[in-house]
């Protein structure tokens, strides 16, 4: 994992601080063992953190998720997040949300709510207007996706979260079930025809979290 950079301190209640880190291109595994070493070592005190990052280019299975994409050179790692199988890479804005779920008095839903209000505020000050579905978390614009939720909880506390397609490449998409659900169509920023980079869209999405958290 490259250097963290704080990119803001405690935008949240004093109560409740979380820390907003910027951390680059980070590579799925080492990423993932990070999370994890980092939500066994917290305690009680342990200010809660969003990781804000990017991903080379890789598919990921969460738990139950047993489908073997078409791989063409991209590399396939076993997650232990909720969720089926996605693809990550540049251009896509991924945040993961190290949350002490008990301290604030929030469940499962409520956090998968808040990412989802978040991301659709953005979305919103940008001009695109998104919508949910029920059982089937994520936001979407008409009948594509363009933001996908993966979430583990231990102990009471979270950790990996949130995709949003920026400006990246789609392709890969094509060649599994996003999410599990066949023949769902993603889309991006750049798709609808805006021009927004990943920086501005994590500043734009912290502003958002930090007003719902």
């Amino acid at each position: 994992m490259s250097a963290t950079t704080r990119a803001d301190d405690q935008l949240s209640s004093d109560l409740n601080p979380v820390e907003f880190l910027n951390l680059g291109l980070c590579e799925y595994q080492e990423t993932m063992d990070q999370m994890r070493t980092w939500t066994n070592g917290r305690d009680d005190n342990t200010p809660d953190q969003i990781w804000f990052l990017e991903h080379p280019p890789v598919y990921t299975q969460g738990v139950s998720c047993t489908e073997i994409p078409r791989l063409d050179g991209i590399p396939l790692v076993k997650s232990d997040r909720g969720g089926q199988i996605t693809y990550h890479g540049p251009g896509q804005l991924i945040a993961y949300f190290m949350i002490d779920l008990k301290r604030r008095k929030m469940g499962v839903r409520q956090l998968v709510r808040v990412l989802e209000a978040a991301t659709m505020r953005l979305l919103s000050d940008i001009g695109l207007e998104a919508t949910t579905r029920a059982g089937a978390p994520g936001v979407y614009l008409r009948d594509q996706k363009i933001a996908a939720l993966g979430l583990r909880v231990r102990s009471g506390r979270s950790y990996h979260g949130l995709s949003l397609n920026v400006a990246m490449d789609l392709e890969p998409f094509q060649w599994i079930n996003p999410c599990g659900y066949t023949n769902l169509q993603v889309t991006s920023i750049e798709r609808e025809g805006i021009s927004l980079s990943v920086d501005e869209a994590r500043q734009a999405l912290m502003r958002c979290l930090a007003a719902l958290l």
